[in-house]
């Protein structure tokens, strides 16, 4: 079991491994040195008190005694070495030195021909850096016996490892033999102990892992959880490491009160593709009855003007994700793609480019309970095509095309095809910009499963017009005893769409856009393309900024903007919508600023002058003025759809101590969104983590987990992880210990 094989590498880290250990300076001298050949090419260099012996065959030295052979460098009261058998033999206070490691003992043999030789009852320290972060390890233990079995080969006897510093033995690991094989970069231990502040917590009776930190098949560290739906939570998974760019990973998985599922992972990366698969199957769920399963394949592929990306996803079940996991990305989860795109670009007319896209797309359902969600349209196929050519004589040339057939189980289905030319004239200089552009977009379509009175075609063509213009002003100014450089930033957007009815065309892919600052400048409200508005409309906006001329960086921003309507927009998305009548859209705003250099400050909000209301609200405010200390509160309102407040932060409690947390609630539903609070204890060789976990599954449905986790700092974490559910709740947050255990493919908090 290898639940602590990240850190075991640092043991001894390169413990006698031969040309790799630096020589110290020795200590005082009464001789010169004696230079004396030994059977190998490297020479040997002895200093001491008193130095006898027979030249080419043996010398004896005592009193300080010195042996620096290569990189190693050996000091005791007493060493003799054998020229004829290259043999050391050291007694007295000895202290090997290579490197970062540093071992001491009463004494030593070594026939360095064949590097084979032992230490009795050494103790030893070794620096080494952490492969995840850099950070430094010191490890340090004792041994009864430390074994040299050849070239990078060796056996420790009854040893001990820690990453605490001398004094401190809050969690130190005890193994009976532990096997270090350099020229394999493995490593083996028989009965492995962990003990927390002088007790016995985990036993494995066998356990191997990597010597060099890097990925290797075994064990992983256990998770376990708690919640209300599943119970206590145990996951054991197994890392097999297939190649250097591909692995497995194995996962069972028991919850007590649904049974025994498992998962397994398959990655890979290749040099011009990489992808994963996921598969998981709980063949009796003890709750709900049945089988179940989740299947997921992510391919992508590019070289050259060529991509291709695939995605497949599929459950057996509407709630598989809402009962069976743990993270609320995953449990609010409605639409699962089943994607396959090709992608070609190459150049064309001079200095232009084209790019042709083919798409093959369809989706899961996973219904709520209500059976509120629509079935989405399938796209089989979908074909895209864009061309541009800058710079004709002044002037742009863009073309963008669609064909796409629409699938649907019981609504109408049909094709839609659709060219878009258009030409634009950008005149830009350091102050201004100003950009006529002009095009048709034509659209086609040809039904099936219609209505008779609906009919079965339709054709659509119609001219757009846009101008988009800008000024940029600046000039020094100074706030709050600072300078800044302030600009002045007015922008204009005229478009004008001439009316063309559209109610007859269905709807297969299209919704209103959202409204924001980057739509109020768009040139369609509709996302899709079964509705293009009219439009005669002019768009204002004026931004200001504080820049600092020191380091160019943005202090504050402040934008509003608002859209002034010539003629009423007529266009709908069906029927039960309302054309627009009034004559100016809602203003927008927003306002960002780091107040100080650790406070920021971000305000957006949509606010109608006709209802005399604001109709949608973010205030965020972070403090962090310092790593580990970080405060968030934001406030996110939408009329008719949600209001919340959600406060977040990780702070020092005293001492230790770290107090993690997350709050957000609906105050429109009266009820926890999500929640979060729990604490971490940093000690300077491990971290301890508590955290409770509860987030709202669907109406009145809420999910709860615990999670308990104790990180060995340079070795290994045991326990359940909370640190994906940290770093998704707690915007800044930072792990109280930076030390982290190499990953498979890199460092994973997941």
């Amino acid at each position: 079991m290898s639940v602590f094989k990240p850190r075991l590498a640092a043991l001894v880290g390169s413990l006698l491994a031969a040309g790799q250990i630096g020589a110290q300076q020795p200590g005082p001298r009464t001789q010169s040195p004696s230079q004396v050949t030994g059977a190998i090419d490297l020479p040997t260099s002895i200093t001491a008190r008193r130095i006898d012996g027979v030249a080419d065959k043996e010398t004896v030295a005592e009193g300080d005694a010195r042996l620096r052979r290569g990189d190693k460098s050996i000091a005791a009261d007493w060493i003799r070495f054998s020229s004829e058998n290259d043999e050391v033999e050291a007694k007295g206070h000895v202290r090997l030195e290579q490197g970062g490691l540093v071992m001491t003992g009463p004494s030593l043999r070594l026939r360095t021909s064949d590097s084979i030789g032992s230490i009795e009852s050494p103790s030893y320290s070794i620096t080494t850096r952490s492969k995840a972060d850099g950070a430094p390890i010191t490890a340090r233990g004792m041994a009864d016996r430390i074994d040299i079995n050849g070239d990078n080969l060796y056996r420790l006897i009854n040893a001990t490892y820690t990453t605490c510093v001398p004094g401190d033995d809050s969690w130190y690991l005890e193994v009976e033999q532990l096997g270090l094989d350099y020229g394999r970069e493995v490593g083996t231990a028989q009965w492995a102990t962990v003990h927390l502040f002088g007790t016995p917590v985990m036993t494995s009776p066998y356990m191997d892992f990597s010597l060099s930190g890097q990925r290797k098949s075994g064990f992983l560290s256990p998770t376990f959880t708690t919640s209300g739906k599943n119970g206590p939570d145990v996951s054991l998974p197994y890392y097999f490491n297939l190649a250097p760019n591909r692995d497995l990973t194995v996962t069972p998985r028991y919850m007590e009160k649904r049974g025994l599922i498992v998962g397994s992972e398959f990655r890979y990366l290749e040099p011009h593709s990489k992808g994963n698969a996921r598969f998981e199957y709980l063949p009796q769920d003890a709750v709900r009855g049945g089988k179940r399963s989740a299947v997921s394949l992510v391919h992508g592929y590019e070289e050259g003007p060529m991509a291709v990306g695939i995605s497949l996803n599929k459950v057996s079940d509407n709630n598989y994700f809402r009962d069976l996991s743990s993270r609320l990305n995953f449990t609010s989860q409605t639409y699962l793609p089943r994607e396959g795109v090709v992608r070609y670009s190459g150049g064309w007319w001079g200095d232009g480019n084209w790019t042709a896209t083919a798409r093959a797309q369809s989706f899961q359902t996973l219904q709520l309970p209500d059976g509120s969600l629509p079935t989405q349209y399938s796209r089989l196929p979908q074909v895209l095509l864009s061309a541009g050519r800058p710079d004709i004589h002044g002037v742009d040339f863009s073309v963008t095309g669609e064909a796409v057939d629409f699938h649907h189980p019981t609504l109408v289905r049909g094709t839609r095809t659709t060219v878009y030319p258009s030409l634009s004239m950008p005149m830009i200089s350091p102050g201004y910009y100003f950009t006529p552009k002009i095009g048709i977009n034509s659209t086609s379509y040809s039904l099936t499963n219609a209505a008779p009175a609906t009919g079965t075609s339709f054709q659509r063509n119609l001219p757009i017009f846009s101008l988009d213009s800008g000024m940029t002003f600046e000039r020094e100014a100074s706030y709050f005893g600072r300078d800044f450089q302030q600009t002045l930033e007015p922008r204009a957007y005229y478009l004008n769409v001439p009316y063309k009815e559209q109610g007859k065309i269905p709807l297969f892919d299209t919704v209103v856009s959202d409204f924001n600052y980057a739509q109020i400048f768009s040139e369609n409200g509709f996302s899709g393309g079964d509705r293009i508005n009219d439009a005669n409309q002019l768009t204002l906006a004026v931004t200001s900024r504080l820049i600092s001329p020191s380091t160019g960086q943005e202090a504050m921003r402040a934008t509003i903007a608002q859209r002034y309507y010539f003629s009423p927009q007529r266009v709908t998305l069906n029927s039960t919508t309302s054309p627009t009548n009034f004559t100016a859209s809602d203003w927008l705003a927003s306002f960002s600023t780091r107040v100080a250099p650790r406070w920021t400050v971000e305000n957006a909000a949509q606010y109608s002058q006709r209802e005399n209301r604001i109709e949608r609200l973010t205030v965020g405010t972070r403090y962090q003025p310092e790593v580990q200390k970080t405060l968030n509160l934001s406030y996110r309102f939408l009329r008719g759809q949600f209001n919340q407040v959600d406060v977040s932060g990780q702070w020092p409690l005293g001492g230790r101590y770290y107090g993690v947390g997350r709050y957000n609630y609906s105050m429109s539903d009266h009820h926890v969104v999500e929640a979060l609070a729990g604490f971490e204890y940093n000690e300077d060789c491990w971290t301890g983590r508590f955290v409770i976990h509860r987030f709202s599954v669907t109406a009145g449905v809420s999910n709860l987990a615990v999670f308990l986790q104790l990180e060995l700092n340079g070795f290994s974490r045991v326990g359940s992880n909370p640190l994906a559910a940290l770093k998704r709740n707690i915007p800044g947050y930072t792990r109280a210990s930076q030390v982290g255990n190499p990953g498979r493919f890199g460092e994973y908090d997941e």
